[in-house]
């Protein structure tokens, strides 16, 4: 690659993380990555070659997680979420603590059930609506925002169907689902349930320990006009407004996302892609809806963020080409002497240096450069496996220490200020300084013994 054709990557990669962390006027994240693609692919930098080959090991990811996002799209469009809001609250029966619990549980099965970002942007609102009907202060909504965001996004180590970066870099080390959960899901939930832990410890002073108790039911608030997330008299729960919900449709939709979430693991055995079954997911799903409302997909086509295709694609190529321009391979000599000495030591400078280059970066890309880097240091199966899995962490709990470390915590940020809530840095690092090193710390160390217990 010619001297004028490195320059060129390393000043497309630097600005267009810039502007994925700025985000001006709530730029679309596509448009920067896109915007610098373009320019590598006209400049000659990355050839039609590299985009054929790209576009490969992108587009089943990508697939599979706009797939998921419709079928939340869908859910929300029968009352899921909104039941979900109300039945929180009145499930918490006037404690705090316990509606704090069952934050956090919604926030990891959002995820494990969605996706990381998805989650964030369908847990966020309703945590939101949530604060605002029980009236709760700035800083008595502060132990559920953060505690929810960061669960939320750590959630998606444990099963790698639930992040975009993950699932792309999981065929590049040809690593399938089954192993991963095998090797990953212990170690990463261990971490996950240490940081739900601390959070509690680090929050129960400001966590309410009385909250008003509404006895709401789906059958009050499932009307036409209601939405769990707008905005409206504070003092009142909702009203009622005389529809009922549809049952039958609920638990078929329900049960279909449990299917497909199943179908992930046992259709890989038998060869069949994820985006097949993704999208066989979407089908029975808007087939079951339209069956019985005859709704069309009017929703489906105008809230999906189609542009998560265009994304992966562009970051892809910009960080293909930035490997391309020697990056990993600084990376790999830095690495080589200190992963010589075992699992362990492998281990601790993978996730460490996915730790530093994702909040210095942002993990989308980092997680990518870590993956290129990891592979071409040679390793066995084996170990290439764990230094992948070992990058994953610190991508998905070790990004965390700041807000630009995830795609999903910037999301996070974006949408409370569109709420007119505003969480400081020094806030959310107040919080995440403590919580997220012990985390990272117990599941790497988890890592290593699991796997040693395993192999």
């Amino acid at each position: 690659m010619p001297d004028y054709q490195l320059w060129l990557t390393f000043g497309v990669f630097i600005i267009t993380v810039i502007f994925l962390m700025w985000r001006p006027g709530g730029l679309n994240e596509s448009i920067p990555t896109s915007l610098g693609a373009l320019l590598l692919v006209i400049t000659g930098v990355s050839s039609f070659a590299h985009i054929v080959g790209i576009f490969g090991i992108v587009s089943g990811a990508a697939v599979t997680i706009l797939s998921t996002i419709v079928m939340s799209i869908i859910l929300e469009s029968i009352g899921f979420f909104r039941w979900i809001a109300i039945n929180m609250i009145e499930k918490a029966r006037g404690s705090g603590f316990r509606l704090f619990w069952l934050i956090l549980l919604l926030c990891f099965l959002m995820t494990i059930f969605f996706n990381n970002d998805g989650s964030i942007l369908i847990t966020t609102p309703i945590i939101l609506r949530i604060c605002s009907i029980l009236r709760l202060k700035v800083h008595q909504q502060l132990p559920y925002l953060i505690s929810g965001a960061l669960i939320a996004t750590a959630s998606s180590a444990p099963i790698g169907l639930s992040n975009l970066a993950n699932l792309i870099a999981l065929q590049m080390v040809g690593l399938n689902l089954n192993t991963y959960t095998q090797m990953m899901f212990v170690p990463s939930m261990l971490g996950i349930m240490v940081m739900t832990i601390l959070l509690f410890y680090y929050f129960r002073k400001s966590i309410p320990k009385v909250i008003h108790h509404y006895p709401m039911s789906m059958q009050s608030t499932s009307g036409p006009g209601y939405h769990p997330l707008q905005t409206g008299n504070q003092d009142t729960p909702p009203t009622d407004s005389g529809k009922s919900v549809d049952w039958w449709l609920f638990r078929v939709c329900i049960g279909i996302v449990v299917f497909i979430r199943a179908g992930y693991f046992l259709a890989e055995q038998w060869g069949i892609p994820m985006e097949i079954v993704a999208i066989t997911g979407v089908v029975l799903m808007l087939a079951v809806r339209w069956y019985r409302t005859r709704t069309g997909l009017k929703d489906v086509v105008t809230q999906t963020p189609w542009h998560i295709l265009l994304f992966a694609f562009s970051i892809y190529i910009i960080v293909d080409s930035l490997h391309r321009a020697g990056m990993t391979a600084v990376i790999v000599q830095w690495m080589k002497p200190m992963v010589e000495g075992g699992d362990a030591s492998l281990i601790a400078v993978s996730g460490l240096m996915l730790t530093l280059l994702s909040n210095l970066l942002n993990n989308l890309p980092s997680v990518m450069i870590g993956t290129f880097a990891v592979t071409d240091l040679q390793l066995g199966d084996t170990q290439l496996h764990l230094a992948y899995l070992a990058n994953i962490l610190g991508s998905d709990i070790g990004a965390l220490l700041t807000p630009i470390g995830t795609l999903a915590t910037l999301i996070w940020m974006f949408i409370l200020k569109t709420h007119h809530v505003r969480v400081s840095w020094k806030q959310y690092m107040k919080v995440t300084f403590i919580v997220i090193p012990i985390s990272l710390i117990v599941s790497l160390v988890s890592l290593y013994i699991w796997t040693s217990i395993l192999y």
